[in-house]
């Protein structure tokens, strides 16, 4: 999210003291307070630094900002000016510094700002931020204004015309009410669609506050649920401005009227309350409704609560009093699943159906109450899209109160919410970071990528979350593509070996532990071939391969891309979501067509040949990349398969538009009754039906040791010793060492892409171990100089930390402002260390970095890859209390110029091969062709009895020979395919093949 700090003299907070009772007697119209005059009194700074800063939804939706001179300036010399171009949501803040005090507004009317109209129309929301700890756990509040005018005007908004915010707010607020005592800044919202430009200056307060508008009226919920017979209770609060005795009397009176109960369901309330003057903010009153009980089985039924308050602001909806269904068989948790699902079905309404096939983003919202409006099966949580305080208590009571909401619709079917947990609990600051899946990938052991994905479910269920869209099964087949640190590796059967995480985010395959506190449902993901598009294919945007397209045999598709969701169907992942791109299949005729159209893929093999019983979940907005109009793309989408639709900003549309095409019969009955069927079918495995809350007992151990152990053990395991000459690495305690590197102390870049925000960020994101403290652990011997500036004499041995800062998607495509070089700051790094002493680089990135050209200078090459929080992992192995075991999940290549390049390629001269890793603290056998011989009908005897370790050790043996040899093109393709081989199981073929690159070497 969004807001941060202010510099202020001490003239300036003296101002901002609210004038005694006598000040506003001898002065009538008090002199404006200024808040930012724009003259460089204030610097563009990031939170929680004071200063003003631009935000977005993404990368290119954060506006450009300057401050510069202008002869028409309405105040001063300078103005801020800006352009923008905002396809999401985009603004700009301007609070205090968090270890300021925030600053009482209370005194003032208003607050006022000259702005240069363009004539345009748009509308532009301005934000205050109000209460809370700093400005990121602020109250939001805000009000419009609208570019009607030409020229410099000043827009006044008294404080009495802003609202409170319905989304992006602290977790169930504050207190709802403007106090204005304790303020940290504000915040401006620019248009959305269109390109634009801006200009402002002079913020200040302005007027006298009316202190008969100060008073506010709040009740502690919006919905009540209660068993029938039972008794609600609501508590309506009064609360002041600046929280002082209400001046004038505030009456309210209540009634309870209409609503779906009938009378023979509660005892009617009305009746009229009155807080008197001098009553203290924050006195609370209750008024209780009474239900009656019958012997009827019944859907839930509301009733609204009429609140009439004179003498303050009323609240901003009406409560309602909900009676819980009952008695109804989908209500039975004994019955099987299948029955309650038909029960539940055969009840519902096709506006209730659509709802369960819609899902939102949790802040786009236009106000909670959509939630039962829509009858909305889903929310979701994007990259970065946060509570606030990003805390698992506030994830935990965020989600509550959207599933509070939901029990106001007539059945009180929960939600499911979801998150992009792809490796670990990556939206929540604190929890336990894991590598990212190329990562586990080099790790080669299933049973580790099961646990950390049994540290992630556990992590995300414990906050409320019971849906992770992960894992992501792609392929990746051309290291250009920016989500290629998604995928496992290059090969499917490595691929299908690391599926063990869908047990560990699910449990048993029939779904049996999906209602446990520490499992969710998991999602494979992005059916199908997303990783096999083709560079320049992509006409989204800017990007040049993601959302691409891929054009194949229908036996490459089956043998590459198909076989891993074969794989992810047997495991019984619950959710299946279709990828952006677009697949051709080479001689059916229809060119390239957009998965989330591809019926003969999602209904015919997916769900048809597979017999995938889970449900489909499109990506975000994905449908809307499906040519045609919103109505086709809703209909062609559904028909072919996807059974819940992410729409985040355009929830009401998708609603109205699949219930019109189904009224219409171009969806079918069946195919909602299908989708819906699947949706509730995984819910009630959830166990959502009997506890739609969190269950926070498993909290505290989010971003605990234990779990960071785990963490720590596939980092060591996934780094890859690419070069080790003269046995360089391990490190020795006694060295002195020299560390240097952009990488070497920086969470966020050793953390990548889609951690804590979509895109992620360099810097002190989350709490974790950078490589360098991991380092300070195992020696004091030590000199860190991050660009290599300080003095290289003396030391026994160099450490360069180097690589990529983060990106996601598309946004991280090489040609997108990305490339696969180092930058020219470690470039630098690593030629200034490496000549002064020897040296070991590491490489911190999500992809292959092209080090050819400095290959020969460098004693060790490590692929340290994106090992998360715990950098204690990488420290086990530089320092030998791990040896080196991973082995490269892609391959490495030479040149930017041979990309595509991977295992089984006719033509294969790489820098290192598929499957390449060094080891350390392990004997190398002898022998060479001997014992390669030797081992070959060992290993084969191994799979023939199923000995799996042993077959496996075997080829260990043999590869570990053949790697004592340079990397040559004819040893390189024999290695590569009998890692592959292994891979499958087939380990004389694998040792067969070692012995040939060995002979060829």
């Amino acid at each position: 999210m969004r807001r941060t700090a202010l510099l202020v003299s001490s003239a300036l907070l003296a101002a901002l003291t609210p004038l005694t009772a006598a000040g506003a007697a001898e002065d009538p119209a008090p002199a404006p307070v200024p808040i930012d005059r724009f003259e460089g009194e204030v610097p563009f700074a990031k939170p929680p630094a004071h200063g003003i800063f631009t935000w977005g939804g993404d990368s290119d939706d954060p506006p450009t900002l300057r401050l510069g001179a202008r002869e028409d300036a309405p105040e001063g010399e300078k103005v801020l000016s800006g352009t923008y171009d905002i396809s999401g949501y985009g603004g700009f803040s301007h609070g205090y510094a968090f270890d300021e005090q925030p600053h009482n507004w209370s005194a003032s009317k208003g607050i006022r700002f000259w702005w240069d109209g363009r004539n345009s129309g748009d509308r532009f929301l301005f934000e205050l931020k109000d209460g809370g700890a700093n400005g990121e756990a602020s109250e939001l509040w805000q009000a419009a204004f609208t570019d009607d005018f030409t020229g410099w005007k000043q827009i006044e908004l008294p404080f009495t015309e802003f609202v409170y915010r319905t989304d992006y707010q602290p977790v169930g607020g504050i207190d709802q009410v403007l106090g204005l005592t304790e303020m940290w800044g504000y915040a401006v919202t620019l248009p959305v669609g269109k390109p634009g430009e801006f200009a402002m200056d002079g913020v200040e307060l302005y007027g006298r506050a009316d202190p008969a508008l100060r008073a506010s009226v709040t009740t502690d919920a919006a919905v009540h649920p209660v068993k029938e017979g039972g008794t609600a209770t609501v508590r309506v609060t009064l609360s002041t401005t600046g929280a002082v005795p209400v001046e004038q009397p505030v009456t309210v009176a209540y009634e309870t009227s209409g609503g779906t109960a009938s009378g023979s369901d509660y005892v009617p309330v009305k009746g009229e309350f009155t807080f008197p003057a001098g009553t203290a903010s924050g006195t609370t009153r209750a008024i209780q409704v009474r239900t009656l009980k019958d012997k009827s089985a019944e859907p839930a039924e509301t009733v609204p609560l009429k609140l009439t308050v004179t003498g303050a602001k009323a609240p901003a909806e009406d409560p309602q009093i909900v009676v819980n269904a009952h008695g109804l068989p989908y209500l039975n948790s004994k019955l099987p699943v299948q029955k309650r699902v038909a029960d539940l079905l055969g009840r519902m309404t096709l506006e209730e159906k659509a709802g369960q096939m819609t899902q939102a983003e949790r802040g786009a919202m236009g106000k909670p109450g959509d939630i039962a409006a829509y009858d909305l099966g889903s929310l979701l949580s994007g990259g970065g899209s946060t509570p606030t305080p990003n805390t698992a208590e506030a994830w935990a009571k965020m989600i509550d109160s959207y599933q509070l909401r939901a029990r106001a619709t007539r059945f009180q079917i929960p939600l499911i919410y979801g998150v992009d947990a792809v490796h670990g609990h990556n939206n929540l600051v604190g929890a336990t970071v894991m590598p990212h899946n190329i990562g586990i990938g080099a790790t080669r052991d299933p049973r580790l990528a099961r646990r950390t994905a049994e540290v992630t479910a556990a992590e995300v269920r414990a906050t409320g979350v019971p849906w992770d869209f992960a894992p992501c099964l792609c392929v990746t087949r051309d290291e250009r593509w920016g989500r290629s640190y998604e995928a496992f590796g290059e090969d499917p059967a490595l691929v299908e070996s690391m599926e063990t995480v869908i047990q560990g985010l699910q449990g048993r395959r029939d779904g049996r532990d999906l209602d446990r506190d520490d499992k969710v449902l998991a999602t494979a993901k992005h059916f199908v071939g997303d990783g096999g598009t083709e560079f320049g294919s992509s006409t989204t945007g800017s990007y040049t391969i993601d959302q691409g397209i891929t054009k194949v045999t229908r036996k490459q598709l089956a043998a590459v891309h198909l076989s891993p969701y074969q794989e992810a169907v047997d495991r019984g992942v619950g959710s299946v979501m279709p990828s952006y791109s677009s697949l051709d299949l080479i001689g059916d005729g229809q060119g390239p067509v957009k998965m989330h159209a591809r019926g003969d893929m999602i209904n015919g093999v997916l769900k048809g040949r597979m017999d995938f019983d889970g449900f489909v979940i499109s990506d975000w907005n994905g449908i809307d990349q499906i040519p045609g109009d919103y109505a086709s793309d809703v209909r062609t989408s559904v028909n072919a398969g996807v059974d819940m639709v992410m729409a985040p900003y355009s929830y009401k549309e998708f609603h109205s538009a699949l219930v019109a095409e189904a009224n219409a019969g171009r969806i079918s009955e069946r195919r909602i009754d299908d989708a819906v069927s699947r949706i509730l079918t995984q819910k009630f495995k959830l166990g959502l039906f009997e506890q739609p809350y969190a269950d926070t007992s498993g909290a505290r151990k989010i971003g605990s040791a234990q779990h960071r152990a785990v963490a720590r053990e596939a980092v060591a395991e996934s780094q890859v010793l690419l070069k080790n000459s003269g046995g360089l690495l391990p490190l020795k305690k006694s060295q002195k060492v020299y560390v240097a590197g952009s990488n070497a102390d920086d969470i966020g870049n050793q953390s990548g892409g889609w951690t804590v925000t979509w895109q992620g960020s360099s810097g002190d994101i989350t709490p974790g171990t950078t490589v360098l403290e991991a380092m300070r652990k195992n020696t004091s011997r030590l000199t860190y100089s991050k660009d290599a500036s300080a003095p290289t004499s003396g030391h026994d041995v160099g450490v360069v930390v180097v690589g990529e800062t983060p990106y996601a998607e598309g946004v991280g495509d090489v040609g997108n402002g990305h490339d696969l070089e180092l930058s020219a700051a470690d470039q630098a790094a690593v030629d200034k260390v490496c000549a002064a002493m020897k040296c070991a680089v590491l490489i911190v990135s999500g992809r292959p970095q092209l080090i050819g050209d400095r290959l020969a200078g460098i004693d060790a090459l490590v692929a340290s890859w994106l090992p998360g929080t715990e950098g204690d992992g990488v420290a086990d192995v530089l320092y030998g209390k791990r040896p080196f075991t991973g082995q490269l999940p892609v391959t490495w290549p030479k040149s930017e110029a041979q990309l595509p390049i991977n295992v089984g390629d006719a033509s294969y001269d790489p820098q290192f091969p598929y499957g390449w890793g060094l080891t350390t603290l392990t004997k190398v056998p002898h022998g060479g062709t001997a014992t390669l011989r030797a081992l070959g009908p060992a290993a084969s005897a191994a799979e023939r009895a199923g000995a799996d370790e042993a077959g496996r050790a075997l080829v260990t043996k043999a590869r570990l020979i053949v790697q004592q040899k340079p990397v040559t093109a004819a040893l390189a393709k024999p290695f590569a395919e009998a890692d592959r081989l292994l891979t499958q199981g087939r380990y004389g073929a694998a040792v067969e093949r070692l012995t040939t690159a060995y002979r060829e070497g």
